[in-house]
């Protein structure tokens, strides 16, 4: 093993620990604050392992997708809420712990014995020179794939337009609500004034 390869192994090492214990706090923490941010903790935990694989393009649109729109979504929903509320104890938690546990158990066991039974040697590749993952989907997007690329960028401007028109309620007329003051069906009756005047006059003889 080679200098390269060691510092590849130990980053590899750094990053998988980062993101198991991330992901552990996402789960077992009670404050959703604290599991929002080790969510971040995550994906950026998920990036770095995508730079190990020369997968540029992919760790990019980790960092600019999930980290920076998804996570501060979340944040952002948290914190607008702020809502503390306390939850009284179900009867029979263990049962939805146990099962919990077991699928998450499963899903590890799958996944390693995946990874375990994938042949990940690139021993047959070592001589072969390419071109950067972001390079070969620049390529295919501005050659191949061009028209769905400028019909998606269209359909996520006039998303985008809808967004800010929907935010900016001043922008939209609204409805006026009839005054019922004003209205007929609302007003007190006045008497005449000759029936007032003629009303006096008899008083005063």
């Amino acid at each position: 093993m080679d200098l390269a390869q060691g510092v590849q192994f130990v980053s590899f090492i750094i990053l998988a620990a980062m993101m198991f214990a991330a992901a552990l706090g996402v789960v077992l923490l009670r404050n959703i604050v604290y599991s929002a941010f080790l969510l971040g903790g995550v994906f950026i935990s998920i990036s770095g392992l995508y730079l190990l694989l020369n997968a540029e393009f992919v760790a990019a649109s980790q960092i600019l997708v999930y980290v920076g729109a998804v996570n501060v979504l979340i944040l952002f929903a948290i914190m607008l809420v702020n809502k503390k509320e306390t939850f009284p104890a179900m009867n029979r938690s263990w049962i939805r712990t146990t099962a919990t546990a077991l699928v998450c158990i499963g899903l590890f066991a799958l996944l390693g014995t995946m990874a375990i039974s994938t042949p990940w040697s690139i021993a047959d590749r070592a001589g072969v020179i390419t071109e950067g993952s972001i390079i070969t989907i620049g390529k295919h997007f501005f050659s191949d794939f061009l028209l769905p690329f400028e019909l998606a960028s269209v359909l996520l401007l006039i998303t985008m337009v809808g967004a800010i028109i929907l935010a900016r309620r001043d922008l939209i007329p609204e409805e006026k609500q009839p005054d019922l003051a004003q209205t007929e069906a609302y007003q007190l009756q006045e008497r005449p004034r000759e029936l007032i005047s003629v009303g006096k006059d008899e008083s005063d003889k």
